[in-house]
């Protein structure tokens, strides 16, 4: 009964604690679109003003910063890779946890197509997406060679259902007991994050599947997005 408390407890404040990150991550993913908008601005208008400044002899300084604009312009070009699925909530934690996986120097492929409104609420697909990623970039840290870090996105729809797949690289293939993937945070087996995302997917009557090779671990998902 006790323990039964407890672990009401915990999920009640993953979940509170989840859904503070979501508005957060939400807003943050806002001020992003609005600040590549007005930078893309401020660019052009500062080298129409060049355009315009005609031939004097500060001309030679013009050009200077009319190069230096073009850098900043392919520099911005070159970070504007967010992802646009057409799920809100989805671009958010992609988003979020690529960025991550970015600066950890970990090699980043991703694709999403989604609806707007999915049957299943934003903090359960934030619990799935966040986990795998979660997971997927820990495995990429234990390889020393950066070279040999990734991570692949694939999510998209296939039979009226939401098709999530995350492959990333491992050092070597994970162990199994009983059929069971053991890993070597406390409480074995696959980790409670892991345990979470199972209990979503078979909350959703969903679908899912783990495999691996040498050197590569697959997760798979399937969940409905109608009623």
């Amino acid at each position: 009964m006790i323990a039964k408390r407890t672990e009401k407890r915990i999920a009640e404040l993953q979940r509170e604690l989840m859904e503070r990150h979501i508005e957060e991550v939400q807003n943050i993913y806002k001020d992003m679109r609005g600040w590549r908008h007005d930078y893309r601005n401020h660019i052009q208008t500062m080298k129409s003003y060049i355009a315009l400044g005609g031939d004097g002899p500060r001309s030679g300084n013009y050009d200077k910063l009319d190069k230096y604009l073009d850098r900043l312009d392919d520099d911005l070009t070159s970070v504007d890779k967010l992802i646009k699925s057409g799920n809100l909530m989805l671009d958010a934690i992609l988003n979020s946890k690529l960025s991550l996986a970015q600066a950890r120097k970990i090699s980043v492929e991703a694709k999403a197509l989604a609806p707007a409104e999915l049957k299943f609420n934003d903090v359960d697909l934030c619990v799935v997406i966040g986990n795998l990623l979660d997971n997927a970039m820990e495995a990429c840290a234990k390889l020393e060679d950066e070279a040999s870090r990734f991570i692949r996105v694939y999510i998209d729809l296939k039979r009226g259902q939401l098709y999530i797949s995350v492959t990333n690289s491992t050092a070597g293939r994970p162990k199994k007991l009983l059929g069971r993937y053991v890993t070597d945070k406390p409480g074995g087996f696959h980790g409670l994050g892991l345990t979470r995302v199972d209990r979503i997917v078979s909350k959703y009557a969903g679908w899912l599947k783990r495999r691996d090779e040498d050197g590569v671990f697959t997760t798979e998902i399937m969940l409905p997005v109608g009623e």
